[in-house]
C-alpha cells in the first residue's frame, strides 16, 4: 500500500483528546470511495479500529503501515 495517494494525513496526538475519535471519522465521512486517508498515532489505535467495526462495519479498508513502537502508521480507506 506504499503507493496510495492519501486525501488527508492525521496525527491523532495533534487533536484534543475529546475530539479524536469524532474527528477522525468526520475526516473519513468526507472521503470519496476509493480514497485513503493516513492516520499515525503514538499508541496501538486499535480501539478506534474496533470502533470502525461496530459503527462503519463494511465500508471501509484498514491497513497497518507502521507497527511502533514510538509510531504506527495505519491506511485507512473508504469502500
Amino acid at each position: 500500500m506504499n503507493e496510495i495517494q492519501y486525501t488527508v494525513k492525521l496525527h491523532a496526538p495533534d487533536i484534543e483528546p475529546r475530539f479524536r475519535h469524532p474527528r477522525i471519522f468526520e475526516v473519513f465521512d468526507e472521503l470519496n470511495a476509493g480514497e485513503f486517508m493516513e492516520l499515525s498515532n503514538d499508541h496501538n489505535p486499535k480501539p478506534l479500529e474496533y470502533q470502525f467495526m461496530m459503527e462503519r462495519e463494511g465500508t471501509f479498508i484498514w491497513e497497518y503501515l507502521e507497527e511502533g513502537p514510538l509510531l504506527w502508521r495505519v491506511a485507512i480507506g473508504k469502500k
